[in-house]
């Protein structure tokens, strides 16, 4: 199609901040050296990068020390399970080594099958917690998945596929009573551009982030720690990020990933109400003109950026492509990485059978997201649904 497109995948990723890029430029082009060496411009890099996770650690409630710099949020959360995991183990007495793991069945894949690797490497047990049909972890079903032998908990701040805010104190008020040993990791890569990590995520000994989900750099992203949580390291060579993780410090985009932070918590509180009533607008109006239409989840427990629908009489994989022609750009929320469409199994930890969790659609809105854009999917989604259902 040729014509103004509507971008409303920005959970999947965001546009660069103008003041990440304006923060990468000088270090893409003149100050290009490495941070571990002992020369002038090595030392300018390495002032760089310590300013760039000062700012990241203030912002995520952590002294810069606990910053551990990472590839993204997909190697963060490896790093917070399988390193976790691993320092425990080291940690504990012989004979006191925990046996099992726990995640929240509606886990990002980065989670969910660090988890399973884990449980494959170690023999460890995986316990796996549904979800309300509400979307939120049931608290109950994890106090039963908890107890002395957990070492491990994992679940995420805010769910990436429809948008619901977990419970984390209450998650961290079982795992405190039910398992007392076990370190709870929190997947917040969604939580970034709508609430205030530091505080949302207190409870978390481990939380992993990523720089493009809030308009920094993609390939940098970060895993913060807390309370003394230890990780011993996935990837062995030079020993940066105290021993936790080597390999030459990405520069540029470690100070992107700052900057764009920075400019994420300065507007947050603008951005979300305005976001907010873009969305439910575009719900709203989509709710008038379609019949057989559900948002999965109340608003009142989403963040404002995410419209998750589940449209009778339609197929995920179709309508994306649909309205991809037609110029909007949406997700299924459950495509893997050759672009197919399985059944969601966010949905399915929901209680959705097969052709329910087939279904739904997600409208990602982000900062950038603007009223014609919510006109256009308004005038163009009630034709291209018809279309697919006729």
């Amino acid at each position: 199609m040729t014509g103004p497109r509507s971008y409303f995948d920005h959970a999947a990723t965001t546009p660069l901040r103008p003041e990440a890029l304006e923060a990468m430029l000088p270090f893409l082009t003149d100050n290009f050296a490495n941070p571990s060496g002992a020369h002038a411009e090595s030392r300018r890099a390495r002032i760089a990068l310590d300013d760039a996770r000062d700012r990241i650690g203030d912002l995520l409630g952590v002294g810069p020390g606990d910053v551990v710099l990472t590839s993204g949020g997909t190697e963060a959360d490896d790093l917070a399970i399988g390193g976790g995991w691993d320092a425990l183990l080291a940690g504990d007495p012989a004979g006191a080594a925990p046996t099992a793991v726990v995640c929240a069945a509606m886990e990002h894949h980065a989670v969910l099958r660090s988890c399973r690797a884990l449980a494959s490497r170690t023999g460890a047990e995986l316990r796996l917690v549904p979800t309300t049909p509400d979307g939120i972890v049931d608290l109950d079903a994890l106090v039963t998945a908890c107890d002395g032998r957990v070492g491990l908990v994992s679940v995420m701040a805010v769910n990436n596929e429809i948008g619901t805010v977990q419970p984390l104190d209450a998650v961290a008020e079982v795992v405190s009573e039910r398992s007392p040993g076990a370190v709870l990791h929190t997947d917040a890569v969604q939580a970034v551009p709508w609430l205030d990590v530091a505080t949302v995520t207190a409870p978390a000994d481990l939380v992993s982030v990523s720089a493009h989900k809030f308009g920094g750099p993609k390939g940098s992203g970060a895993l913060a720690l807390r309370r003394g949580a230890r990780v011993r390291p996935r990837i062995e060579g030079g020993g940066q990020e105290r021993g936790r993780r080597s390999g030459t410090q990405n520069v540029a985009g470690t100070v992107g990933m700052a900057a764009a932070l920075s400019a994420t918590a300065y507007g947050r509180d603008a951005d979300v109400a305005r976001v907010a009533a873009l969305r439910d607008r575009l719900g709203d109006g989509l709710a008038a003109r379609l019949g057989g239409m559900v948002e999965t989840g109340r608003r009142d427990d989403r963040v404002a950026g995410i419209l998750h629908l589940r449209i009778e009489g339609t197929e995920a994989e179709a309508l994306v492509l649909l309205l991809d022609r037609a110029g909007i750009a949406v997700s299924a929320g459950a495509a893997c990485s050759s672009g197919a469409v399985e059944p969601s199994h966010v949905l399915q930890s929901m209680g959705l059978g097969a052709t329910e969790s087939s279904s739904g659609v997600r409208f990602s809105l982000g900062v950038t997201t603007t009223e014609a854009e919510v006109d256009r999917a308004l005038d163009c989604v009630p034709d291209v649904v018809e279309a697919l259902r006729n």
